[in-house]
This record gives C-alpha cells, structure tokens and sequence, in this order.
C-alpha cells in the first residue's frame, strides 16, 4: 500500500494513536501489535483523505475521530468542541433544561434517571427507567449523552416533544413546557412528635447550607429524636456538597473515596468532629432514581452505621468526570475515577443496597407514603 506523505494533522493523528497503543512495560509482541493498529489507523485515514465522495476537511476528520473514540469509551467520556467547553464552563448547578429530568445512556438507549420534585417531567409522568427515544421527533439513536442534553435544553417557557418507551408494549408521548428551575432543593416538615423529615430533590451549589438550615429550623421546633432524609428519585449533584450533608450528620470516620490511575484520582473525604443531631437514629428513603451524590450519602451513612437505609436499589452511577482543555478553547471530559464508599464498595454499577427492602406502593391522593410510614415505626422503635 503506498502511503501518503503525512500532513500536520495526519502526523498528530499518527502520534495520538502511538500514544494511545504504548504502555510501558508490554512485551515485544503485544508492542508490534499495537503499532500495526496504529499503521492500520493510518493507512485508513489516508485512503478517506483520498477517495471518499467528498473532500473532508481536517478539522472534521479530527474531531469526529476523537469524538467516536472518546464515546466507545462510556457515555460520560465527550469530546467538547469550543460551544460545548464554554457552555460547560459557564454551566451551573441544577437543572438548566428546565424539564427536572435527569438521565444516562444505558447500551445506546437515553433512559431517565431520575425526575425532580415538582418539575414538568415529574408532573407529565415521565418515569425513572423510560428510554426517550426522540426528542421533537428527532430520534436519540445516533446521539451522544451530551447531545441528548443539549437537545433537551432550551428557553424558559418554550415546549418540548419526548417520546418515550416504559416497556416493549407501551410507546408514549409527552408535551412539556420548560420552567425555571426550583430554586431550593431542600423541604422539611415534623412527620410524628420528635420525628423530622427532610427532602432533598438534588444536590446543588447551596443545598448543605439549606440542609443545614432545615435541621436547626426543626430542632427550633422541637428536639429531634429521629430524622428521615428522602433522597428517592434525587439525580445527584455536586459530589462535594453530598460530603458536606453526609459530614453534617456522622462525628469522624471516611466519608467517601475516589480511586483512579492517577494519583490527584485518588482521594479521602473525612467526617469532622459534629452531628447536628446529637446521635439520633436516621432513616435514610432511597430507590431507582437515587444517583450519584445521593448515593454517596446514602452509602457513607450505611457504611458508618449512622443510618438504616430501606427502600429499592439505587441507580448506581458512580464514576468521576474530569474536565481537560486541550487548547484552542476545546476539550474532553473523560472518567478518570470512581466513587467508593468507606467499606470500599464501588456505586458505579452496582447501587447501594437497603437494609431493608421496601417496594413503594401507588398512593392515592392525601394517602400515606408507606415507605415514610415503616421509616417513623423504625425511628419510635430506636
């Protein structure tokens, strides 16, 4: 085969792949094959570069490599082009779509995570475990995470077409409007004498404090014997705020760990010496739709023996996004740890499991939460 001379960004490309296919330490044979991938990766280049139907320009040929590498990795691993770093730069917490619709690509599918309170998804009946399938009839097959999302976003008071599957024999469609987002994350209310419950719908840049302000509200009330903390159908968050709440209520001990391949991957995150409720027994409401930052809680209360936690599995997404700029206002954000609890359990993949049990049953309008009810019978019995 005869090859081109290489231009600039052939040559990069040749490099990238080089760097990509050595590892220190491979034996000779596992080394000739992975330069023969990398002369393979080239010679194809040259062959696109030569005879496909249209001249693709270098900057497609680039991006559009780095992108299917870097998608073929896991759904949170993107190349971000220079609209997506700045938005992403200038992004905040909470729900900038204004849908309070959290989700993740399962196999290829876009399937919610998790709704938030109050939201229009929520309110629609949109569902943890549906697959959207399209969005204003555009369909999802081909589309990245991130451009999932950014389709999903859009002008407060503007309207929205999901389609969506629940299950083989079940296709729906649902018309949103998007809302400005809720602006605390954070409800309290005294369940039984003594007994406090606070919600928390997702974990965003104020919520420790607005935790924080939850408890002593309760406590001005009355003393707090026992305490519920709702954290079903909550996405997630900010990882550092979940260490904030969960320190706020255990004395000492590791919190949450972070294990990569490099060593600024791995991290400890310690309890400080305080509990704002002085010992008292916690029960902790999770489910499907718990992810993430709530599912740091979750397990470092479990782990710590600070809390009994009941419901159904969690989510399970638990891997760390790290964002790298690679010059020119363009970057990649690329997994680069997991979360472990401090037992050493992984979240990614596998959810934290309740010590007990407890399917949520449909409730009628103004009846009881079963799960909150068997929560208030554990605290009294404590």
């Amino acid at each position: 085969m005869t090859m081109m001379l290489p231009n600039k960004i052939h040559t990069a490309f040749f490099a990238m792949i080089l760097s990509l296919c050595s590892v220190s330490g491979l034996a000779n044979n596992d080394t000739q094959k992975n330069s023969n991938e990398a002369q393979l990766f080239s010679a194809v280049l040259d062959k696109v570069r030569e005879e496909y139907v249209e001249v693709p320009s270098d900057t497609q040929l680039a991006e559009s490599s780095i992108e299917e590498l870097l998608d073929n990795l896991d759904p949170h691993s993107t190349y971000l082009d220079k609209d997506d770093y700045e938005a992403l730069q200038g992004k905040t917490s909470g729900d900038p779509g204004g849908l309070g619709i959290d989700i993740n690509m399962d196999q290829g599918a876009v399937e919610v995570v998790a709704t938030l309170d109050g939201s229009p998804a929520r309110k629609a009946g949109i569902q943890t475990g549906d697959k959207i399938t399209s969005i204003d009839y555009q369909s999802t097959t081909d589309m990245s995470l991130d451009e999932v999302i950014q389709t999903l976003r859009g002008a407060q008071g503007s309207e929205i077409v999901l389609s969506v599957v629940r299950d083989p024999s079940q296709h729906l469609e649902f018309n949103l409007q998007r809302e400005e987002p809720a602006k605390s994350s954070v409800r309290s209310l005294i369940l039984d004498e003594g007994i406090g419950y606070i919600r928390i719908s997702t974990f965003q840049a104020e919520t420790s404090q607005e935790f924080i302000s939850a408890i002593n509200k309760l406590q001005d009330e009355e003393p707090l014997e026992g305490l519920v903390l709702d954290l079903r159908n909550n996405p997630g968050g900010l990882m550092p705020v979940s260490v904030e709440v969960a320190d706020s209520l255990i004395d000492q001990g590791l919190l949450l760990y972070t294990e990569g391949r490099k060593p600024n991957a791995n991290q400890q995150y310690y309890a400080t010496y305080g509990d704002l409720i002085n010992g008292a027994p916690i029960v902790v409401l999770i489910n499907g739709g718990s992810a993430s930052a709530s599912e740091i809680v979750a397990g470092a209360l479990q782990d710590q023996e600070r809390a009994t936690i009941i419901g159904t599995q969690s989510f399970g997404k638990g891997s760390v996004q790290s964002v790298i700029p690679l010059g020119d206002g363009r970057g990649i954000k690329l997994t680069t740890a997991h979360y472990l609890t401090p037992s050493g359990r992984f979240i990614h993949g596998q959810g934290i499991e309740p010590d007990i049990i407890i399917e949520q049953i449909e409730q009628q309008p103004g009846s009881n939460d079963n799960q909150i009810t068997r929560a208030v019978q554990l605290l009294k019995k404590s």
